[in-house]
């Protein structure tokens, strides 16, 4: 077995320039970012990518992130997988719907680029088992 070198990232996001960016700013600080378009896509490589954190936009197109999250922690390979809410949905309330489907932390975009990657970086370290 292949030994991982870096914490791999899976990106569900619909939008190209805001999964480009995020690919970009993690990708520069030595994560291996995989982005997905939507949550099918998300789970039908989910094993194939085995990663170690997703950043789940919520507004996506067919299944939306809180679906692909539910279904995400019905897998017990994946059940302590943490789950970060990146989305646009800043109304109150949304965080709270982001937590109870099983995401782990919420980021509202846009993000920081400055912070963003020792924000995720602390979540990682969080979750290391």
């Amino acid at each position: 077995m292949v030994e991982k070198t870096k914490p791999v990232i899976l990106v569900v996001e619909d939008n190209d320039d805001n999964r480009q960016l995020v690919i970009k700013v993690l990708g520069r600080r030595g994560y291996d970012v995989v982005g997905v378009v939507d949550g099918n896509e998300a789970l039908e490589q989910l094993n194939s990518i085995n990663p170690d954190l997703i950043l789940m936009d919520i507004n996506l197109p067919g299944i939306d992130g809180y679906e692909v999250t539910r279904r995400i922690r019905l897998q017990d390979k994946f059940a302590a997988l943490p789950i970060v809410a990146l989305t646009a949905h800043a109304m109150v309330g949304d965080e709270e719907k982001s937590l109870h489907a099983g995401c782990d932390a919420y980021i509202s975009k846009p993000i920081n680029i400055r912070t963003f990657p020792e924000t995720i970086a602390a979540i990682l370290k969080e979750h290391q088992p």
